[in-house]
């Protein structure tokens, strides 16, 4: 032993250079996660195959401009901003699956995604067991409220109640009888529970209702747009209030041209048809048609001016249309990121905690705010359907409509409330003064 330490002490430069080897190595995994933390991740979880890539491909598109625009100004907390891109594929059990990845194992600070509300809910246990933030852009049905998820697309106090307003108006066409179609999943099926309840609050008698629901990627509308015609036929003005998703869209619009049913005849109000999925339909036959949205492409204002330039010039295709979704997402994206300016940080809980109260500008000239609710406010449009896809609004709210997450039309939501800040609770009875978990 004596010997081998005499043969050690008698290398002093083989002792340095292991040293020195050794200092190296330990450097360089240290960097390995210093590396990992130089930029923020963002996840972007829509379905880019399937029934729903129609409308869903946009908005991963639009969110890689707004993440390069970010990394344009300086980025994040002195840090660039990295996009993570997953795709679903239009399979809602998938999406939990994805959403898992992206928190888990891709470490991002907030994901950016979603359309139908089956895929929503199939990843709420997954953001509230990882405790991570979802961001959610699209009209859905309300009944929730979750501390993890910001909803920045119309509620249906938002979007279903006004466009039935409008419709019931003499400016509207005096609507008496009702055709409630819609894509079999939760999203239609809730929004027109509300809707069945608010029609006959208002004096709809049962008979005057017609209730349908087709599969995701239904295709073959012949009998059903001849059922819609019969029971237009019965004297009363009728419209069609469609909660229809995806590319079912473009199969039924075709077959109301093929029907012959103009928007003079029986009106149809689209609550998931926007200039996305016009542009690949022949959109003659669809003039006068209608849609509810909270943003078109049409409105003029500098906000929106800029804003059409600036995804003309990222996709590089002067004919790619923006829509309603995008604008959602161009509004929460710039209240996350004021939320973690604000918090200087981006800990899920401490973001949280930052979002109510945030404003951001929408693309119509008004500013949205994050409610307590986790909804936001938003201005209401209702627009004619143009021939060369665009919209031509014929109607809209005066001021900014807060979004409500539980219908006061409904026995078992109308005395809820959501409210994070003060009651800490997204299903608070009012009644009973008690948190629902």
């Amino acid at each position: 032993m004596l010997k081998h330490l005499g043969a050690v002490v008698r290398r002093p430069c083989a002792r340095r250079w292991l040293a020195a080897a050794a200092g190296l190595v330990l450097g360089i995994t240290a960097a390995v996660p210093a590396k990992a933390e130089e930029t923020i991740k963002v996840g972007i979880l829509h379905s880019l195959s399937g029934t729903m890539a129609i409308s869903e491909t946009t908005l991963k598109d639009v969110m890689l401009m707004l993440i390069e625009e970010q990394n344009k100004k300086g980025g994040l907390l002195g840090k660039k901003l990295e996009p993570v891109v997953v795709d679903p594929a239009s399979n809602w059990p998938l999406f939990a699956e994805k959403a898992r990845e992206l928190i888990s194992n891709e470490k991002v600070a907030v994901v950016f995604g979603c359309w139908t509300s089956v895929s929503r809910k199939s990843v709420l246990p997954v953001f509230k067991e990882l405790n991570s933030i979802l961001f959610y852009p699209v009209q859905y049905e309300g009944e929730e409220s979750e501390r993890n998820v910001f909803y920045t697309g119309a509620a249906p106090n938002q979007q279903a109640i006004p466009a039935v307003d409008y419709l019931m108006s003499e400016d509207g066409g005096s609507v008496k009888r009702w055709v409630l179609e819609g894509t079999d999943y939760v999203y239609p099926r809730t929004t027109n529970k509300i809707l069945e309840a608010y029609l006959k609050q208002k004096g709809v008698k049962d008979e005057d209702i017609m209730i349908n629901y087709t599969p995701f990627g239904f295709s073959d509308w012949q009998t059903q747009v001849a059922k819609i015609k019969k029971f237009g036929s019965a004297g009363k003005k009728t419209a069609v209030v469609s909660t229809i998703n995806g590319d079912a869209n473009v199969p039924f619009y075709k077959e109301l041209g093929n029907q012959g049913i103009k928007a003079t005849d029986i009106p149809v109000v689209a609550f998931s048809v926007g200039e996305e999925e016009l542009a690949g339909l022949d959109t003659k036959p669809l003039v006068g048609h209608l849609a509810a949205w909270n943003y078109f492409q049409s409105i003029k204002t500098p906000e929106n001016a800029d804003f059409i330039k600036k995804w003309h010039e990222f996709i590089k295709k002067a004919d790619r249309t923006t829509n309603d979704p995008m604008e959602a997402h161009y509004i929460g994206f710039n209240m996350w990121v004021k939320a973690v300016e604000k918090a200087k940080s981006t800990d899920p809980d401490k973001v949280i905690a930052a979002l109510p109260g945030t404003e951001a500008k929408n693309l119509t000239g008004g500013t949205s705010v994050m409610l307590p609710n986790h909804h936001i406010a938003k201005p209401v449009f209702i627009g004619e359907i143009r021939d060369d896809g665009q919209f031509d609004v014929v109607w809209q709210t005066k001021d900014l409509v807060p979004g409500d997450a539980w219908s006061d039309y409904l026995p078992g939501s109308k005395d809820m409330i959501a409210d994070w800040v003060e009651l800490k609770c997204g299903n608070y009875n009012k009644v009973t003064n008690k948190c629902g978990g």
